[in-house]
């Protein structure tokens, strides 16, 4: 499943997260890059534990839990906190798979990447070049997004960014350990839970039907859930 997630930040709130990030300590993204990364990518990065990035992750977070959207199709167990890159003119970052496990900065805890999520906070007419393209059996999505609209897509996708050829790309990323493991699940509780929400805006809220098939969902979660 790839998914837009439309207006994750308002515009406002894109403009003070900017704030806070382009006054950061940005440095070449390679400094915390795997070898597989370092041989691919030319960016800048934030480090994770800097003031900017943590108040702007713990921004972005607050406005996921508050996305139902999001908590529906992602159905999220952890969310590694929020990452921070930019890329300038002549960087990009070469076809690639993220790691299955990366650690938590802050607990130290080993999770398991089931999504990979990126937020864009730099408005597309603002730079040429610099988009997203994912991989999957129905060929290549190109993904260049409006300033606080994400991306959501499995991890075990192959994706790369193209080379910025005009302006700066400047952009979150993170991961999502889900409840539901299998990518083929989360996308049918996804679609039962949007069907849910679309029958019950049209009949009385005690219907059978609606109560049945939240029944029907629930029950199918209980079974595939890891917690």
């Amino acid at each position: 499943m790839m998914l837009q997630i439309p207006k994750v930040l308002t515009k406002a709130q894109v403009a003070e997260c900017r704030a806070i990030l382009d006054a950061g300590p940005w440095v070449d993204g390679n400094l915390t890059s795997g070898f597989q990364a370092a041989r691919a990518k030319t960016n800048e990065q934030l480090p994770q534990d800097c003031d900017a990035a943590l108040r702007v992750g713990e921004a972005i977070l607050q406005a996921l839990e508050a996305n139902p959207l999001f908590v529906s199709a992602a159905l999220p167990q952890v969310i590694l906190p929020p990452m921070f890159n930019r890329y300038g003119e002549g960087m990009g970052f070469k076809d690639h798979v993220d790691n299955a496990i990366r650690r938590d900065p802050v607990s130290g805890r080993r999770l398991r990447t089931d999504l990979s999520a990126t937020l864009f906070l730099e408005e597309p007419e603002n730079y040429d070049g610099g988009e997203l393209v994912v991989n999957d059996l129905y060929g290549d999505h190109v993904v260049k997004l409006s300033a606080g609209d994400m991306i959501l897509y499995p991890s075990s996708s192959l994706h790369h960014v193209t080379p910025v050829t005009r302006g700066r790309r400047t952009a979150s990323f993170f991961w999502i350990q889900s409840l539901v493991r299998d990518d083929a699940k989360r996308t049918m509780l996804l679609e039962m839970d949007v069907a849910i929400q679309r029958l019950a805006r049209k009949v009385e809220a005690d219907d059978e039907g609606v109560l049945s098939l939240t029944g029907v969902y629930h029950n199918l979660l209980r079974q595939w859930a890891e917690v």
